[in-house]
């Protein structure tokens, strides 16, 4: 009897097997903020910086699996059932599993060997993935480890903005101690900051605060990113982690407009602050003395050399109310950096929808006019060659680009009529590669499985049906950003932001109790 019997029958949770070619390595990173050069002024006083590297390991690399459940793990559990209950029907969700919780590992190869890369400049493509609220570096672990699968380095951050029901800051060492000799209880907390889904000015200032936070450790990441390829490595205050040492020279970091930057939900929000905030640094001058920015990069920084037009930006059910703050109104109006006159227009942007979002009426028109040319205008003004990549995926929940549909599946089906959840995390991979490839960076092939073909079909270079418009995938819809077609749904009045100013239609908000919040209501 096969050991995949028994571990169907197994009563904890798991994933499946990614699908790429290459086997996937991780190493948790935790750098202090003095061995970094800020791109931007610092907005406070966090010590360090956290993140998970998922990698193309080493095809004979046999280490440990990760738990999903970051150390300490009590502590953690502890947090997410505190954050569980603000709805019945998530708290019912989390008492299920009481120790379950504990034994989740990730599929990856801890602290592997990196695989030398297999690209035409012997450098793997980056990606820097921000995660929504409740989220951690762990929690879209699929997604990632998936696309870290086809050949590309992923950076999953853990944010210290108080959007993680708990995250844990470890002591930096001084007075010449090691950081292996520093113990794990040396550290400090940072607590779940609960603030209101309903926009209002306390909320705006809030969220402002919490994006400041994040896109600066993002530039912090990005800069940690450059002195590791440059061989010029931080201290990493994981001391059983492997030493960061392999990535030198290994990394596409340092050509403009390479890197790629993803997130979902609130991580949609900080990648969209984050990227034209970079871009639009230089004309921040030029703006009303009502802006107030949540990132303000050094115009000498490498940062705003690396944001360029053709750079990838990849949007994961984006929740707009943190981008529609009226101190933030001028970087709104601005469109990505794709539309620039020597851009490449929306083939370089993505956004995937879920269902709920996508039924989520107000919310989609801001969403539309976000992805648009130009989100100024209340009317289409965009061109059929420009359109981004915009799709929904069919009984998709707003936690199905995490990892809890895969890991919970009967559970979020019976909440949220889920249905498939493997298969939309793999629809929404293939979007995410092929996107890159459009923009000249360098994945492996969509296999013939994950496209869904019959027969001996072989893997594809170019999966361009992904980004059809007609409906020739099952449960894939494309969506255009016209909003000439939704004139029932008025979300300008007494300038408003989109998310308070129709009453009837936030009624129909998706009834669903969502672990990264954004989207909730009591079941």
């Amino acid at each position: 009897m096969s050991s995949s019997y028994f571990s169907r029958l197994s009563p904890v949770p798991g994933f499946p097997s990614y699908t790429g070619p290459y086997k996937v390595g991780s190493v948790d990173v935790e750098i202090p903020v003095a061995d970094l050069h800020s791109p931007s002024p610092a907005p406070g006083d966090l010590e360090t910086i956290q993140y998970r590297i998922f990698y193309p390991c080493e095809p004979t690399a046999k280490g440990k699996s990760v738990s999903w459940i970051p150390s300490p793990q009590r502590a953690h559990i502890s947090a997410y059932s505190r954050f569980a209950g603000a709805g019945s029907a998530l708290a019912e969700f989390i008492s299920f599993f009481p120790r379950i919780f504990h034994y989740i590992s990730i599929p990856v190869n801890e602290n592997a060997p990196l695989l030398i890369p297999t690209t035409s400049n012997s450098r793997w493509p980056v990606m820097i993935f921000s995660h929504g609220l409740a989220g951690n570096r762990n929690t879209y672990s699929h997604v990632v480890g998936t696309i870290a699968s086809h050949g590309v380095i992923v950076v999953a951050p853990e944010h210290r903005d108080g959007s993680t029901p708990i995250s844990y800051i470890l002591e930096v060492p001084t007075n010449g101690k090691n950081e292996k000799s520093v113990a794990k209880s040396a550290r400090r907390t940072v607590d779940y900051v609960k603030l209101s889904h309903i926009a209002s000015k306390d909320v705006e200032d809030g969220r402002n605060e919490q994006l400041k936070i994040r896109l600066w450790e993002l530039g912090l990441a990005y800069d940690s990113l450059l002195k590791i390829d440059e061989g010029k490595t931080p201290r990493n205050l994981d001391g059983m982690a492997a030493s960061l040492s392999m990535f030198k020279d290994q990394m596409d970091v340092h050509t403009p407009g390479k890197i790629s930057f993803a997130g979902h939900s609130f991580g949609g929000a900080t990648i969209t602050q984050f990227v034209k905030s970079t871009f639009y640094a230089p004309e921040a001058t030029q703006a009303p003395k009502s802006y107030q920015p949540v990132f303000s990069p050094f115009l000498d920084s490498s940062l705003v050399k690396q944001i360029t037009p053709n750079t990838p930006v990849i949007l994961l059910d984006i929740w707009c109310l943190p981008v529609r703050a009226q101190s933030t109104r001028w970087l709104w109006n601005k469109p990505f950096p794709c539309y620039a006159r020597d851009g490449p227009g929306g083939s370089a942007l993505l956004a995937v929808e879920s269902q709920a979002f996508f039924k989520w009426r107000v919310h989609l028109k801001a969403t539309k006019r976000l992805l648009s040319n130009d989100p100024s205008s209340a009317t289409s003004s965009q061109k059929p060659a420009s359109e981004p990549n915009f799709y929904y995926a069919t009984t998709a929940a707003h936690l199905s680009q995490s990892d809890f549909g895969i890991l919970f599946p009967w559970l979020v089906k019976k909440f949220f009529a889920v249905e498939e959840p493997i298969r939309i995390i793999k629809l929404n991979v293939r979007a995410v590669l092929q996107v890159l490839r459009g923009q000249g960076i360098e994945v492996s092939k969509t296999s013939a499985a994950d496209m869904e073909l019959e027969g001996e079909q072989k893997a594809v270079e170019q999966d361009e049906l992904i980004f059809g418009t007609k409906q020739d995938i099952r449960g894939w819809n494309y969506l255009s950003t016209n909003v000439d077609d939704m004139d029932d749904v008025d979300f300008e009045t007494s300038g408003q932001s989109s998310e308070t100013s129709s009453v009837s239609d936030m009624n129909k908000e998706p009834k669903e109790a969502v672990m990264e919040n954004e989207v909730w209501a009591e079941a």
